[in-house]
């Protein structure tokens, strides 16, 4: 009987850096930096999401009464 796999899940950072991980092995330093600073970038805007959306969620001072979810409103 052939053993089952077990996936385990990882965060998304970590899938990312093992991928830069993988790519650096091939490709030139010169031309590694831009996937890197393309990673950090994704980051960057990961966190700042993630920021706004928690204080929308919370409802506190300007974003009182405000929905996370609501496509239309500019925050």
């Amino acid at each position: 009987m052939p053993k089952e796999k077990v996936v385990k899940e990882e965060p998304l950072e970590k899938q990312l850096w093992k991928a830069a991980d993988k790519l650096r092995k091939n490709i030139d330093a010169a031309e590694y930096k831009h996937i890197v600073l393309g990673l950090i970038f994704l980051k960057y805007i990961s966190d700042s999401f993630e920021e706004l959306f928690n204080k929308i969620k919370a409802g506190k001072g300007d974003y009182r009464n405000a929905d996370p979810e609501d496509k239309d409103r500019p925050y």
